[in-house]
């Protein structure tokens, strides 16, 4: 782990993992009210980082953070969410042939992971999902769409995300939610949150509204 200061009151724990960094975040959220930490404004994940905002005493932090070994995350730690998937998406038959598999496999092997919230962004609501092994990571399409539908659930990387609203984006979209990923008269108004676990299940028609 690496230790950089970011601007006046900022620190950004560098990681060589997705999975270090997932239970950093954790383990930083748990300690938020001990010592030096207690006076942390905000903890922000990333892909393979931690940033801590609005730190007023760096020096005091960065002693308590390091050489503390942390362990990885349980399997069964966070919140579980249920996604109901319409695997019927345009891109569905382009990762079979990446993959190598029939279109019904690459159902079944989406489907049978247990994906985990590494991290938020791109826009509000969307989270990046980690879950899949790498040897099935494809790459993001040669030409983006200008529109991709609200609830498309899509494949970038070893990354799975859902689209919360219209918007462009160049993922491999497989399939299709009726799940509302971002509602502010919801608390938190994004419902998936960095180390929520998440399962999609096949259905026949989108469905879902939560």
């Amino acid at each position: 782990m690496r230790l950089l200061p970011v601007g006046e009151d900022a620190l950004l724990l560098d990681l060589d993992s997705s999975e270090q960094a997932q239970a950093w975040h954790a383990e930083l959220l748990r300690r938020r009210g001990e010592g030096a930490l207690a006076s942390v404004r905000e903890i922000v994940p990333g892909d393979r980082t931690v940033l801590l905002n609005g730190v007023p005493d760096l020096p005091a932090v960065r002693a308590a953070l390091r050489d503390r070994p942390v362990r990885p995350l349980p399997a069964d730690s966070g919140p579980l969410v249920d996604i109901p998937v319409r695997y019927d998406g345009e891109d569905l038959g382009v990762v079979a042939e990446a993959w190598g598999v029939p279109r019904d496999e690459v159902v079944r092997l989406h489907s049978a992971t247990e994906h985990r919230v590494a991290f938020c962004g791109f826009a509000p609501g969307f989270a990046y999902m980690t879950g899949m092994d790498e040897r099935h990571a494809v790459p993001r399409r040669a030409e983006p769409r200008t529109a991709v539908p609200a609830g498309s659930v899509a494949l970038a990387g070893h990354y799975t995300g859902i689209y919360p609203r219209e918007s462009p984006g160049g993922w491999q979209v497989i399939g299709t939610t009726g799940v509302r990923l971002w509602d502010l008269g919801r608390e938190p108004a994004a419902l998936l949150v960095p180390g929520t676990r998440v399962r999609f299940t096949p259905v026949g028609d989108a469905e879902g509204d939560a």
